[in-house]
């Protein structure tokens, strides 16, 4: 018995167990990206939480620029400099989808929280951008085609942080006023 304890100790010892790296770090363009995905993500959850109608448009409102400002940004910088690397198709749908998008944004911002629908037309805001994500961030998509491409995806990146910046102080005090 104390032979198969020092065997099992030098074995669990002798060797650290390597576990195999799948992803390196993401570019900074794809990792502004993701960020921002997940920023928004996490305010819808947030959202579902909410009661009060004063709470719910000022959240709304927070998702709302940001949306805004990630669409523009990915039309303007990503989706055009990434026309040939990535199946146009892909970049076809992202477009719709963007468009699909601001246009549910601009119904929901044309409404009161207490008005019927309004809820339900932000859960689908959230599923519809939930879907958008899943196929910019999945194998094989927007995102993944856009890393193998040979676009510089670091200087991208501050390309679309400059820009983020940019709009989110524009936007934020068009909102204000």
């Amino acid at each position: 018995m104390a032979t198969a304890a020092k065997t099992t100790a030098k074995t669990k010892s002798a060797k650290p167990r390597r576990t195999r790296r799948t992803a390196r770090r993401d570019p900074l363009a794809i990792t502004l990206l993701k960020k921002d995905h997940r920023e928004v993500e996490g305010m819808f959850d947030e959202y579902e939480q909410l009661e009060s109608d004063a709470e719910k448009q000022a959240l709304f409102n927070k998702i709302a620029l940001a949306l805004k400002v990630h669409t523009q940004i990915e039309e303007e910088i990503l989706y055009p400099e990434e026309r040939g690397e990535v199946d146009d198709d892909l970049l076809d749908e992202a477009y719709v989808e963007h468009d699909g998008a601001k246009k549910l944004i601009a119904e929901i911002e044309a409404m009161k929280p207490s008005e019927e629908f309004y809820d339900a037309k932000v859960k689908v805001l959230s599923e519809y951008i939930k879907h958008h994500v899943k196929e910019e961030e999945q194998p094989g998509g927007l995102f993944s085609q856009a890393k193998k491409g040979d676009e510089d995806l670091e200087a991208m990146g501050e390309r679309l942080k400059a820009r983020k910046e940019e709009l989110m102080t524009k936007m934020a005090g068009k909102a204000v006023n």
